[in-house]
């Protein structure tokens, strides 16, 4: 078998294998004695087939399976020759086979990058440092509070934190847009639910009036079709309720399934599920700096193979609904760099994926479930779920990795725990 390899550009490489003609002629003449010993024909007794004939009405579609058999055996022996890992499955072409004739057929295929030389970890991060303290449980009490909160309706005009029941139309320069009509919405002024300046032109207004609001639509909006620029909604004003909240005693713990010790039970697992959400922050915070640093000083091509199917998952995903192409190629190419430098640092390093870790995950996640034994279950016998997992618990061992080894700048800062929710929001929306 002879192979040669043609780069045709960046990532792409045209491969061009060999096969003698003998290995060819050898497995279809192999076949064709074969088949004369169980080939039924009329006018000849069962095993008594003349291989002459078998050849004549079999031996054009024997020869295309046995180059079939022989490319898809030979492909990856050339492959591990010519030391090629493809990133994705190589484009086949075979030329005619005839008897007497090697067989030539090329392979095209993009590999994955090569990242030359050591990882570049010359970028700082910033370490949160937090503490809960008992004005964050009772800032989280109150957040409780306000979801179990009744609505009176009053006859006065609508105050920050009232619910006004609204209807409404925008357009964009006379013209009406997706989404741009509602009735009988319910919105708590200075919950920054609409776009800004919405709700602030709502305070004040009385059950029954109509307002004409002028607002214009952040440039990072959503829908391409409206970000940027001015609209005009016109806006009735159904009703106007003011927020009654529940007092914090034993019942309003029951509401919150704490059926023993009362409020100061419920007030030390809001502290427990607090300080778990702590953790996940920080990790979140250390995690996206440190992803986007080596981004910003480990540049590297990725294949378009990869960057394609990466765009096919993040079309399946909500949040990223609505991104327009450009956009979603960014997303998905960005992705892709970042696998494949993780994948480096952590074979440079010899970081394995740790099992428990993998274990306490995926019972992490099932904790929110009625059954979570059985979602545990799942996850170990759905292999794509599990591999989803393993990826985030790799990820996080790569980032404690380079925090703790690879020498790049780390400063620690002292935040509160709302900043720290806060930022979160911010940097999801």
């Amino acid at each position: 078998m002879e192979v040669s390899i043609e780069n045709t550009g960046g990532l792409s490489r045209r491969m061009t294998v060999q096969v003698p003609a003998e290995r060819v002629d050898q497995e279809v003449g192999s076949r064709l004695q074969s088949m004369s010993r169980t080939v039924r024909l009329d006018g000849f007794r069962p095993g008594k087939v003349p291989v002459k004939v078998i050849e004549q009405k079999y031996g054009k579609q024997v020869r295309l399976e046995v180059v079939d058999q022989i490319v898809n055996s030979t492909l990856q022996d050339a492959l591990t020759q010519e030391n090629l890992k493809p990133a994705g499955t190589p484009s086949i072409e075979a030329t005619d086979s005839q008897a007497g004739e090697s067989l030539e057929y090329t392979a095209t295929f993009e590999v994955f990058p090569e990242i030359s030389g050591d990882i570049d970890y010359s970028f700082s991060v910033t370490r949160p440092i937090v503490e809960i303290t008992e004005s964050d449980v009772n800032d989280m009490l109150d957040n409780l509070r306000r979801q179990r909160a009744t609505w009176n309706e009053v006859n006065r005009p609508a105050a920050v934190d009232d619910q006004v029941t609204i209807d409404f139309e925008g357009t964009v320069d006379g013209n009406a847009f997706a989404g741009n009509k509602a009735d009988k919405i319910p919105l708590v002024l200075g919950s920054n639910t609409m776009i800004p300046g919405f709700e602030d032109q709502l305070v004040n207004a009385s059950a029954g009036e109509e307002k004409t609001l002028d607002i214009t639509f952040p440039e990072d909006y959503p829908s391409a079709e409206v970000a940027g620029k001015a609209a005009r909604f016109a806006v009735k004003v159904d009703s106007v309720s003011e927020m009654s909240l529940p007092e914090i005693d034993d019942e309003f713990a029951r509401a919150f399934g704490i059926t023993e010790g009362g409020v100061e039970a419920l007030t030390r697992e809001i502290t427990n599920n607090m300080e778990r959400e702590l953790k996940g922050l920080v990790k979140s915070k250390l995690k996206n700096q440190v992803f986007d640093g080596l981004l910003m000083s480990n540049p590297v091509d990725v294949p378009a193979t990869l960057v394609d199917s990466e765009i096919a998952t993040l079309q399946q995903a909500e949040d990223s609904k609505g991104l327009d192409a450009d956009a979603l190629r960014s997303r998905a190419e960005k992705r892709v760099r970042l696998g494949v430098i993780v994948s480096e640092i952590a074979k440079l390093n010899q970081i394995q994926i740790d099992p428990d870790r993998v274990r306490e995950l995926v019972e992490t996640i099932a904790a929110s479930y009625e059954k979570p034994e059985e979602v545990v279950q799942w996850y170990y016998g759905n292999q794509e779920m599990l591999s989803g997992v393993q990826s985030a618990v790799i990820e996080e061992q790569v980032v404690e990795w380079i925090i703790e080894h690879s020498g790049v700048d780390v400063t620690d800062e002292n935040t509160t725990f709302s900043a720290l929710v806060e930022e979160a929001k911010q940097s999801q929306g």
